[in-house]
């Protein structure tokens, strides 16, 4: 195949922005994210978007390209994501994609299951009993609806329980039964990086990143979007805890405490998921020239 994506995968804080710059430059290839919250406007702390500086130094797609409410998931993401990617090969034989959201990074590469719409009624609903009763009574439900699937989802993720019960009560049927697991071909490459660092390294770097992101604004842009605290996009680690400081539940030192250990816990997540997929080559971030060196080894030249 002559067009081919380089995908950069690996947890939050590991250094995917910066390393994805240098190979788009040294490919003079564009940049696509698969990171599921960079794509809304307004959030650009917390989400750790590209800087502007880091805008300018590649060709960036999906970055702020969407409003909260518009709630892209994967499937709506996928269909996006290979409209964009069809444009750019038309001028580009490589594009650099990039993000930690394990769901978005799979939509891209292999596909997503046909899942049927989303009913807006539903899914107020739904939003509503989250707001009234807490993500514990949603997770009963879907145990009660849908068991299978109960005993994989990250049950602590609001959107993944939320999109499974939205199907369940739209159709009937058990979310798990619309999961065919099916790998779609795709008429391009894919190599996949992946970027990682002591574990202990890495937890530092996050607990630094989260003081930086505070120094920068981050308390006064949760406030902006406080108001719309019931959307999904907003159901992520940095927001939920100053929703909470808000509310009067915990002080401003604990919040900026929890959103330090959730985005660790976040960090191992992303990892589980990833090490699954033995397509992937792990690198540490300063490794550029071993990189460079394998990327040409399985075809990757300028």
């Amino acid at each position: 195949m002559s067009k081919r994506l380089l995908v950069i995968v690996g947890p939050t804080g590991s250094g995917k922005t910066d390393l994805s710059i240098r190979l788009a430059q040294h490919f003079s290839a564009p940049i696509l994210s698969t990171d599921s919250r960079q794509f809304y406007r307004g959030i650009p702390i917390g989400t750790a978007q590209p800087t502007e500086e880091q805008l300018q130094a590649a060709e960036h797609h999906l970055i702020a390209t969407h409003e909260l409410a518009d709630g892209l998931n994967c499937g709506s993401y996928e269909v996006l994501a290979l409209e964009i990617l069809e444009r750019l090969f038309q001028s580009h034989d490589t594009v650099v994609a990039v993000g930690g959201s394990g769901l978005y990074v799979q939509a891209l590469c292999e596909g997503m299951d046909d899942l049927p719409q989303a009913d807006e009624a539903i899914r107020e609903a739904l939003a509503e009993k989250l707001r009234t009763e807490g993500l514990e009574a949603l997770t009963e439900e879907l145990h009660r609806c849908d068991p299978a699937y109960w005993e994989q989802v990250d049950r602590k993720n609001p959107a993944r329980v939320l999109r499974a019960l939205e199907v369940c009560r739209q159709t009937g049927l058990p979310y798990s039964s619309f999961r065919t697991g099916e790998r779609r071909e795709r008429d391009f490459e894919i190599v996949k990086l992946g970027v990682d660092m002591p574990r202990e390294v890495l937890y530092e770097r996050i607990n630094l990143r989260v003081e930086g992101m505070m120094a920068e604004g981050l308390e006064q842009e949760a406030r902006r979007v406080y108001p719309l605290r019931h959307l999904n996009a907003l159901q992520t680690v940095g927001y939920k805890e100053l929703f909470e400081y808000f509310d009067g539940k915990i002080s401003r030192e604990e919040a900026i405490e929890l959103i330090k250990r959730n985005s660790r816990r976040y960090a191992k997540r992303q990892l589980t998921w990833f090490r699954r997929d033995e397509a992937i080559r792990w690198f540490h971030p300063t490794q550029y020239e071993e990189i460079l060196g394998w990327l040409e080894e399985v075809g990757f030249t300028r």
